[in-house]
Parts: structure tokens; sequence; C-alpha cells
């Protein structure tokens, strides 16, 4: 289970420095899901390069938010995944084909919250870096899997919606 929100001050970086690096990891991977999106992105980028199992919902979560910000920072490190065979390619393909009604809510929000928010910046969702990540997932699920991961989003250039 990932904590929605939290709404929790950060801790003091003291006492974060004295944590081990696992648990440091922890931390960070629960102030993800802060209620302050610069936040959520500061902890983010302490966790996003990790290919550890448990790590790997925190930032898949991530990816159905509002964010722009936040969705940058995942598609600039998950540009990786691109890449066959990549340990994180592995680690996010197994986390979706083990997970896969969390992932298609996770697509049905990109695409929900592009149409809301980013249609003005973003004309077309193939644009959007919400769309490069769920294409760098879906890959990575469809080498898990052996066969192709179920698209959710936009077929087309452009999406008829409203919010």
């Amino acid at each position: 289970m990932i904590p929605y929100r939290l709404y929790d001050d950060e801790p003091p970086a003291d006492a974060v420095a004295s944590l081990s690096s696992r648990q440091r990891q922890l931390l960070h991977c629960l102030y993800s899901r802060h209620c302050d999106g610069v936040v959520r992105q500061r902890h983010l980028e302490k966790v996003v390069g990790s290919t550890d199992s448990w790590v790997v919902p925190f930032v898949v979560q991530l990816v159905g938010e509002y964010v722009l910000e936040i969705l940058v920072v995942i598609c600039d490190e998950l540009r990786a995944l691109a890449a066959p065979g990549t340990g994180g390619r592995l680690a996010y393909g197994r986390f979706i084909v083990d997970n896969p009604a969390f992932f298609a809510r996770v697509q049905r929000q990109v695409v929900s919250y592009w149409s809301c928010y980013y249609r003005g910046n973003y004309a077309s969702f193939r644009g959007y870096p919400g769309c490069t990540l769920l294409d760098l997932l879906r890959s990575a699920a469809s080498d898990s899997a052996g066969h192709p991961w179920p698209n959710l989003a936009p077929a087309g250039a452009q999406v008829d919606g409203y919010c």
C-alpha cells in the first residue's frame, strides 16, 4: 500500500543524515507522497534512479500525477528504460506485469491530467512527457510479459474530451 498523501513536516537534515542508506531511501519514498509537490519532487530526485523493487511503485505512482515538473524528472531518469536488458527495464516491467490494474489506472490518470491541465501546452498527447513515460513503461512491461502491453492512451495525435 502506497500512502496517498503524507502531511507531516520533513524531518531535520541531521536526523536524515543519521539514517542508514536503506532508511533514507524509505524516507524519500514516503515523502514522495507529500502533499506539497515541491517536497514530492525533492524526495523523488533522491530515489528515481533506484531499481529496488520496493522503490519502483512509488515512482510509477508519481507518473499518474499532475505535476509536470515531476513527470520531467522521471522521464529524464527513466529514458534508459528504452535499452533492453537494463536493470531498470526489468524492475519496472516486472512491477507492471505483476500489477496490471494499478498501471491501467496510472495510464488513465496520465491522459486525464494531460486533457485537463496540459492540453494548452501540448496540443498533441504524443508531445506530453507523460506519454513518453507511458511508452517507456509499456515497452518494459511488454518485454517482461512476452507480449505487447495494453495501451490505454489515445491512439491519435489529439484527443477530444473534457474534465
